[in-house]
């Protein structure tokens, strides 16, 4: 029988998907719940499994833009598994001596190929294309202004025409992800009042954490590692509770103000950023929360990340210093409020108890949306994150790190 194999719904408030990759070619063999493409929707990248072992017959290219429930492929599931190679090729009959040709007629002679004025010759439109000079700021001496070949070879490049090196281009159709990040990028810049404000955090402390637990952390839980997402993560929640406009969003006239903190991590996939939730991290230990960002970096990394891990943020961090970032303004992850951006690490004198000293430190920065968030909570919010990661041992770790590490 012909199966119909049809798109699922990848999610609730999605009506269509483009199909990114096939993974199989049209007649192949292809056995149940094996991947036969890669479809985009505006959220994420999923894997296609097949319904049935058969033989598969594609109807959609890719790059298509295809109806959820519409049919992409038919497998013939009556059709047999092939076994082994092809049979060897039975020995080729000999083959009669061909019957030598008469000698070909005489030909009469072509007449001359004419060309306009300024016209390259084959030979000259060679040099000319190797050397990347345009035929037609090249004077021809040739019969009715041809050019000649010597022509090609004696011409000298404009001095706006440029030499040597590849000078190719290629176009290509973004992903279906890629254009809606797109969209929602310019969406919140011009549809929010979003501002930017900075400080700098002194990593001091942090450091001096890290390096006393992280190995003992590691070994207790199993190869999770203690890194600075979690600590960044309970200084964003402790402060969000301390500011919660920062942690609500517009809806039309009405402010949606949330009780928990689910926080959405960037993350760098194949497909491009990725943003999957960290759900409650209010109530995640130091443990839980690098353990659930580790999975989450997994998954984005193996093109398994879901719309449900994408999904229901209130609020946004965005760690552009793993790429060597020292300083920028993060777009705001609508619908959210706010984005809290971390940058590189950098060793900088600064002054402590009136001396100079030379210091890890952090820029950070705060983007939000002016017209539910003032700018005393912005600030405010920003100082208070500043503060939880200059003194994590009170604020953070409640003076017993054995304990909040469940060391």
């Amino acid at each position: 029988m012909i199966l119909e194999m049809k798109v699922p719904s990848p999610g609730e408030s999605i009506k269509e998907v483009e199909i990114a990759t096939w993974l199989v070619k049209d007649g192949d063999y292809v056995e149940k719940d094996q991947a036969i493409a890669e479809v985009d929707s505006d959220k994420a990248t999923l894997e296609l499994p097949a319904e049935a072992s058969g033989i598969i017959t594609l109807k959609a290219e890719e790059g298509d833009a295809v109806a959820v429930g519409a049919v992409v492929c038919l497998i013939d599931t009556a059709a047999a598994k092939p076994t082994g190679s092809a049979a060897e090729a039975a020995p080729a009959a000999p083959v009669a001596e061909a019957p030598k040709a008469a000698a070909p007629a005489p030909v009469a002679a072509a007449p001359a190929a004419t060309y306009a004025s300024g016209t390259p010759s084959p030979a000259a439109r060679k040099i000319l294309d190797e050397k990347n000079i345009d035929s037609s700021s090249v004077s021809g001496t040739g019969k009715d202004g041809r050019i000649t070949k010597d022509d090609a070879v004696n011409a000298t490049p404009s001095m706006g025409t440029p030499t040597g090196g590849s000078r190719g281009s290629e176009r290509t159709k973004l992903s279906m992800l890629r254009r809606k990040v797109a969209e929602r990028l310019v969406a919140a810049k011009n549809e929010t009042a979003m501002l930017t404000t900075f400080n700098e955090v002194n990593m001091t402390p942090i450091n001096l954490i890290r390096n006393q637990y992280k190995d003992e952390f590691k070994a207790k839980h199993g190869g999770v590692g203690l890194g600075y997402m979690s600590f960044f993560t309970k200084a964003v929640t402790r402060a969000l509770k301390l500011y919660p406009d920062v942690n609500s969003m517009m809806d039309g006239d009405y402010k949606i103000a949330y009780d928990f903190c689910d926080i959405s991590i960037a993350v760098s996939g194949p497909k491009g950023l990725m943003v999957p939730v960290v759900r409650n991290a209010e109530n995640l230990t130091f443990r839980g929360v690098e353990a659930d960002i580790k999975r989450l970096a997994i998954r984005a990394r193996d093109g398994q990340i879901t719309v449900d891990d994408m999904t229901g943020g209130t609020f946004t961090i965005t760690n552009g210093g793993v790429f060597g970032s020292m300083l920028s303004t993060p777009i705001i992850n609508p619908p959210q409020s706010g984005i809290l951006g971390m940058h590189n690490i950098i060793e900088r004198p600064i002054a402590v108890n009136g001396k100079v000293e030379i210091h890890p430190m952090m820029y950070v920065a705060l983007s939000y949306d002016h017209r539910i968030i003032d700018g005393r909570e912005s600030v405010g919010f920003l100082v208070a994150v500043k503060e939880a990661l200059e003194n994590p041992m009170e604020l953070l770790l409640d003076n017993n790190p054995k304990r909040a590490f469940e060391l």
